[in-house]
This record gives structure tokens, C-alpha cells and sequence, in this order.
């Protein structure tokens, strides 16, 4: 059985900080031994003794003066509201303590003193400032001359009332005046140390408002049309106008070129761009690259005739929309919660139709007939349409894509009639020149743009009981048109007669046919 003088031994031993292996090892008894011993509850005898201190004193050799006596009340004030024990101890070397670190941590520790660290300091303040707990004045002096009264003011009131992210823009300059690094920010806000680095970063540049102010400061490359119109310049040209050995644009090739043109843009955002645009990257080669190898010769004599082109001459941009059947189509169309559109697989069809148009580039007057056919003689049709309308005009152009029958020498044979002499003073018509579209070129045709717009607003959800009813409705659609950009002569885009998907001018960048319709 322990004597009382060895229960004690193992005590006061535990009280000190020791390990139970330590103990086993200083007083040879078991680690059950000391464990049991550790559990009684001290006897009275041992209590009025005095044998046995309590946890609020510290052990001390009998005859010897502690170096803290004296600083007790001061530190007792520390203690209850909760220290940093390097802070403490250089406030007490301040007033004559000259105990070391290791007798103030002793005594600390047999007090039940709570240790804070710094970080834990700079969050309670943090905290303190969040709930309310700390007043302006108090938040003022604290950070003294790194923020001046009124941004204080401002950024409490935004802490004490705005939303989360406004709030932790707020409260990270706050704790930064207070001194407190962007990593223990971070850490409090649960944000990043490089945002909260990013936000101190804008505070230094443009002040508290710079911060606080969300609304974006520019366009975002993705949805700038400068940036959108640079893509499509290089992407409607073959990679070999470029000096590429391929056949298809790839995108390191695309953010090589624009680098050197001095675009500065990322791959991603001219994915986005090309994305937005309604294609996709792998159907480059079908759709947005032309083939032609006199690609740059056409499209510099079409840019040559639209800046010179004079107030008694006109440019036509034509082409065909068909052959498309009437029956019952589908598109995106506003619907109700749990209704599904359904459109019959197979259908019988009322009737097909074509329609053959050509859009005068300079007042974005349309004139269209309906076709049997795509061929040579439905252009002759046009043709004399556009020199009988267009009576009293010294030239009109011609410009469409490359098919067939609109470079057929039947029609290339009527064209040199129609500009001799005699022809022209009999029926005062105008003379006749061509100007062709690259091969592959469709999205350069800005006639599709108008059939697109067409297409989404009277073709898309159609459901037409004839023939003869649709062609009323496109007929209606482009008199409408037509009766607007005489009343308000500019390029079209904004007035909703189709969503037309680009202005209806003559652009190398723009993207005029939808690939999906």
C-alpha cells in the first residue's frame, strides 16, 4: 500500500506537467499504480494539511521568493481577457519583471490561464467588429492613420448592413488598417489569401469606393464585339492566307495570329466567342473557313465597291431560301410549367416553296418572287426584276454565292445584252456588274442574315394550312421590313422583324447565316 508522502509525490509531480511515463519513471511505481492514484479524490487530512494546493496556486521550493509576486493583479486583469504570452511578458519586462518566459509560462499554466495566440487575437477582433461588439470611435483608434474617419465610417456601416460579399470586401480593409495580414483574413472570411490580397490591392488603387464599387469596369473579352469581330477576320480566311500549312484553323493557330496582330485574348475566350456565335469548332471547316484561293482578291474588290459605291448605284446582296416544306415546325417557343410541344416525325406536306430575294445593301429594300426551281432561269427572272425596278440608276452589282446557275453562261450571256447601249437607251437601265462571293463563302452573304431573322419569326412554330398562306405571311414580313428602313433608313438589327442575327452591312467578321436553320 502507497504511503501518503508518495500519493502526494505523484500529485504534485501531475500538477507540474509531467507525463505518466515520467511519474512511472521519477517514483518507480506502474503506470496502473499511478493512474489509481491520479483518480482518488485527496483526503481530508491531506486538505487541512495544506498538503495539497489548489489550482489556482502554482508549486513553489519552501524559502524561495517568486520573481512574479507583485505582478499577480496585473496579470490576473490579462488573464481575464485572455493574453498572448510574448505580449505579456514584454509588458511586464516594461515594469521591472525580470523573471524568464518559462516562469511566467509556470505560472500561467498553474493558474488555468487561457493562452491566445495572435491569430486568435486578430480573429476575435474580426469577430468583435462583425457583431457590432466594437463601436466606430473604438474601430477608429484602433487602426489609427491607415484609414482616415469617414472611410471607417463607410466600411462599418457596409459591415453592420450590406450583403456577404460586399461585407467581406469591407471588413477586410478594416482588419488590414488594424494590421492584420490577408492570410488570418482569408482564413476568417473563408475566402482566399490571394482575394483578400486582391481586394487590399484595389483599396491602394482606387480607395474604399474602387473596393465597394461591383458594377464591371469593362466588357468582358468574350462579349466585346472588337474582340468577336478580330476572331472571325482571321477565322473566315483559309490558315494559308496566313502562312499555315493546314487546311482547318485549330486554336493555337487562331491565338497565334491574333497575337501578332496585337489581340490580346485567351484560347478560352475565343472558344466563347466561336460558341456564341451559334457554331461549333469542329464544323470550322463546313462552315466559317472559305476554300477559295482568290479569297482575299474577291473580297477586296467587293470592299472597294461598297466604299466607293455612289448615290445613283446600288449593290444587291441575293440568294434563295428553300426549298423548305410547310408543315408543322418546331423552334423555342414560351410554355407553360408541364407542357410539352410535340411535333409529328412524319407529316404530310402541304406544298414547298422557294424563295429567291435580293437585299439592296444601301436603304435595305428587299425584293423577292416565288420559284418553282434553283436555276439559271429563275436569275434571269431576277435580274430583269432588279433593272426594271431599279429604272434611272446608272449601275446596280450583283453579289452571291457560287453556285451554279448564278454564273451559268446563259445568264452571263443575258447580263452582256442587257449592258449593250442600245438596250439601256431603249429601257433606261442600269449597267449590270457582278461581284461574286468567295467559293464556300455563305456567312459573307448578308441576305442570310434577313432570311434568318425570317426564319425565327414567321417560319419557326409555324403551322400554315397552305401554301399560299405562308407566302402571304413571308410576303408580309418583308413589306414590313421594307416600310421601316424607308421611314428609318439605317442598317438593320434592333427592330425585331426577324432577330436578324448581325446588321444587314457588308462585314468580313460577321457570321450572317445561322448554321442551325
Amino acid at each position: 500500500m502507497l504511503k501518503e508522502k508518495d500519493r502526494f509525490e505523484i500529485r504534485v509531480l501531475r500538477k507540474r506537467g509531467d507525463s505518466l511515463r515520467h511519474i512511472c519513471h521519477t517514483t518507480k511505481h506502474s503506470r496502473n499504480t499511478v493512474r489509481k492514484v491520479l483518480a482518488e479524490v485527496p483526503s481530508a487530512e491531506a486538505i487541512n494539511g495544506g498538503v495539497f494546493e489548489s489550482q489556482a496556486t502554482k508549486v513553489r521550493r519552501s524559502g524561495r521568493p517568486s520573481k512574479i509576486d507583485g505582478f499577480e493583479e496585473l496579470i490576473a486583469g490579462w488573464i481575464e481577457q485572455g493574453l498572448h504570452t510574448p505580449k505579456l511578458l514584454v509588458e511586464l519586462r516594461g515594469r521591472g519583471f525580470n523573471g524568464s518566459a518559462q516562469t511566467l509560462r509556470r505560472y500561467l499554466r498553474n493558474s488555468n490561464a487561457r493562452f491566445i495566440s495572435i491569430t486568435d487575437q486578430m480573429k476575435n477582433w474580426m469577430h468583435l467588429v462583425l457583431q457590432g461588439a466594437k463601436t466606430s470611435s473604438q474601430i477608429k483608434e484602433d487602426v489609427k492613420d491607415a484609414l482616415t474617419p469617414d472611410m471607417v465610417e463607410k466600411l462599418v456601416q457596409c459591415v453592420w448592413t450590406e450583403p456577404l460579399h460586399l461585407r467581406n470586401r469591407a471588413l477586410t480593409l478594416l482588419a488590414h488598417g488594424y494590421g492584420i495580414t490577408p492570410g488570418v483574413i482569408g482564413s476568417f472570411l473563408l475566402i482566399g489569401r490571394k482575394t483578400a490580397r486582391g481586394y487590399i490591392s484595389d483599396f491602394k488603387k482606387g480607395g474604399v469606393e474602387w473596393v465597394l464599387d461591383l458594377s464591371r469596369k469593362e466588357v468582358k473579352k468574350a462579349r466585346d464585339p472588337n474582340y468577336a469581330a478580330a476572331v472571325f477576320k482571321i477565322l473566315h480566311a483559309p490558315p494559308s492566307a496566313f502562312g499555315f500549312n493546314r487546311t482547318t484553323w485549330r486554336m493555337e493557330d487562331l491565338h497565334a495570329v491574333l497575337s501578332k496582330q496585337g489581340v490580346t485574348i485567351c484560347k478560352n475566350n475565343i472558344q466563347k466567342i466561336i460558341k456564341a456565335a451559334g457554331y461549333r469548332f469542329r464544323k470550322a471547316r463546313r462552315v466559317l473557313t472559305s476554300t477559295d484561293p482568290e479569297y482575299r482578291e474577291k473580297l477586296e474588290k467587293i470592299k472597294q465597291i461598297l466604299a466607293n459605291l455612289k448615290g445613283d448605284e446600288k449593290f444587291f446582296s441575293i440568294d434563295e431560301y428553300g426549298p423548305f416544306s410547310v408543315k408543322i415546325m418546331g423552334g423555342r417557343a414560351l410554355t407553360k410549367p408541364g407542357e410539352i410541344r410535340m411535333i409529328p416525325e412524319r407529316q404530310k406536306s402541304k406544298g414547298s416553296l422557294i424563295a429567291t430575294a435580293a437585299l439592296e445593301l444601301s436603304t435595305n429594300q428587299i425584293t423577292h418572287f416565288y420559284s418553282e426551281k434553283k436555276n439559271t432561269v429563275e436569275m434571269i427572272r431576277l435580274l430583269e426584276s432588279l433593272i426594271t425596278q431599279y429604272r434611272g440608276q446608272n449601275r446596280i452589282f450583283l453579289s452571291w454565292d457560287a453556285a451554279s446557275w448564278h454564273a451559268s453562261k446563259k445568264f452571263i450571256g443575258r447580263v452582256a445584252d442587257v449592258n449593250e447601249a442600245a438596250y439601256r437607251a431603249e429601257n433606261g437601265t442600269p449597267v449590270v456588274e457582278l461581284a461574286p462571293l468567295p467559293s464556300c463563302a455563305s456567312f459573307l452573304n448578308v441576305i442570310e442574315s434577313v432570311f434568318s431573322g425570317m426564319a425565327r419569326a414567321i417560319i419557326h412554330n409555324s403551322d400554315y394550312a397552305s401554301v399560299e398562306v405562308a407566302k402571304a405571311a413571308i410576303d408580309r414580313y418583308f413589306a414590313e421590313r421594307n416600310e421601316h428602313f424607308q421611314k428609318h433608313p439605317r442598317r438593320a438589327g434592333k427592330k425585331l422583324w426577324g432577330t436578324e442575327r448581325v446588321e444587314s452591312e457588308f462585314n468580313e467578321a460577321n457570321n450572317c447565316k445561322d448554321p442551325g436553320w
